[in-house]
């Protein structure tokens, strides 16, 4: 496993699923968690420094403990991270110019993680820079603004890269992690068997505390494999839900409904469409349109949470849906989100997330090694407020006609 410690930068989630396509498992951890004892619990093979929008150098700067980097694990520090790897060991970090964007670099010495690499351009984005490194420390590459652009510990697995390997811009930077990755020894084990052996392991041991599990199916990929995975470990305690809200698209409950009944998922069926439209009625924000949205579903499900005897609650979370509710340290706040933020106070339940460690695409991937329909599989992106979302000030019926033969015409 990597263990990639995110300083709030843009790229830590892209960072892990590179990662992840390389056939290693990743996890991410806010730099706020990153002491010498959780790193040392978690057993990592090594550690990915992400970048992130502050100086090192500025008050109250986000750290580690410096002990980290005493531990013997492989460290791969990435634009922040490189420039804090050369602060706690005693180098120096200054401000200049910067560099942003395609930026020519040149290797003068072909180290252990640039070994075979042969691009030329990578994508810088900083305006700080390491000025002088610290004790041991080699410099690998220079750019072509005179700045050191990567380095290595002489003799300890230390190395670190002021741009950005994970991502596209930079070429051959999946080079780079795959060094990495060989240089720390990890397993290159993880694929759609080894996904679906941990959840069904969490899965049995989670369900077996449970009497009936609510499952919300809203017939998008997520929800649908989380029905599935749950159905294949205790199909008899299953009890999947559709709510049609109508803020769905054009002929979508329909659809919905057969593609499951594809893969043997029988749903109770709540038409709550007048519901949800009373309940929006005169309401313009955006935001306030979400939370309706979400308490009432959440009402909803709980109705039938307590008709049919649940005492579990299935959701199909994704490892972005925590960063989009600004649930990590250092991240900013994107939106609200209706799956994570959801859920009422009074909510007294067991919550099962079998997919929160799951990117979209490792989802998809699974979803297709266990048959789901690929109508379901491939289906676009659908807000869980509907079309309530695409409608500009207050929803209607009128409206959502408009926006229903839209939408079915553009998608």
């Amino acid at each position: 496993m990597i263990l990639v410690v995110n300083f709030g930068g843009q790229y830590a989630h892209l960072i892990a699923r590179k990662i992840r396509d390389l056939g290693v498992y990743s996890e991410i951890i806010p730099y706020t968690r990153a002491s010498y004892e959780e790193i040392e619990a978690r057993k990592p093979a090594g550690i990915i420094l992400s970048g992130g929008p502050s100086s090192v150098y500025s008050p109250n700067s986000p750290s580690i403990d410096p002990r980290v980097l005493e531990m013997g694990l492989p460290v791969l520090g990435i634009c922040y991270g490189f420039q804090l790897i050369a602060k706690l060991l005693g180098g120096e970090v200054r401000r200049g110019i910067g560099e942003f964007g395609p930026t020519r670099i040149r290797v003068l010495k072909e180290d252990e993680l640039l070994e075979g690499w042969s691009g030329e351009f990578v994508w810088m984005s900083h305006s700080d820079f390491v000025s002088k490194l610290p004790e041991g420390f080699l410099i690998t590459s220079i750019s072509e603004n005179g700045y050191v652009s990567s380095f290595k510990h002489e003799s300890k697995p230390i190395y670190g890269v002021q741009f950005h390997p994970e991502v596209k811009h930079t070429q051959g930077g999946m080079k780079i992690l795959e060094n990495f990755i060989r240089i720390a020894g990890a397993d290159r084990d993880w694929d759609a068997e080894r996904m679906l052996l941990l959840i069904e392991r969490y899965l049995m041991d989670e369900v077996s505390k449970c009497k009936k599990v609510l499952v919300a199916v809203s017939g998008g990929v997520d929800s649908t494999l989380s029905a599935l995975l749950v159905s294949r470990v205790a199909k008899e305690k299953l009890v999947p839900v559709f709510v049609n809200h109508g803020l769905l698209r054009k002929g979508e409950p329909e659809s919905v409904l057969s593609s499951l009944r594809k893969i043997g998922i029988d749903v109770i069926y709540v038409d709550a469409s007048q519901e949800f439209l009373r309940a929006l009625r005169g309401v313009k924000d955006c935001e306030e349109k979400r939370a309706i949205v979400g308490e009432l579903f959440a009402r909803i499900f709980m109705e039938v949470f307590e008709r049919e005897g649940c005492d579990c609650l299935v959701q199909g979370t994704l490892y972005p849906d925590v960063i989009e509710s600004g649930v990590e340290v250092g991240a900013d706040r994107i939106k609200s989100h209706h799956n994570v933020a959801g859920l009422p106070s009074w909510f007294r339940g067991r919550v099962i997330e079998p997919l929160r460690h799951l990117y979209k695409d490792e989802v998809r991937r699974l979803a297709r090694r266990l048959g789901v329909p690929e109508e379901i599989v491939s289906k676009h992106p659908f807000p869980g407020p509907g079309l309530s979302v695409r409608i500009i000030g207050e929803v209607t019926k009128e409206k959502l006609e408009i926006v229903r033969e839209a939408s079915s015409i553009v998608e």
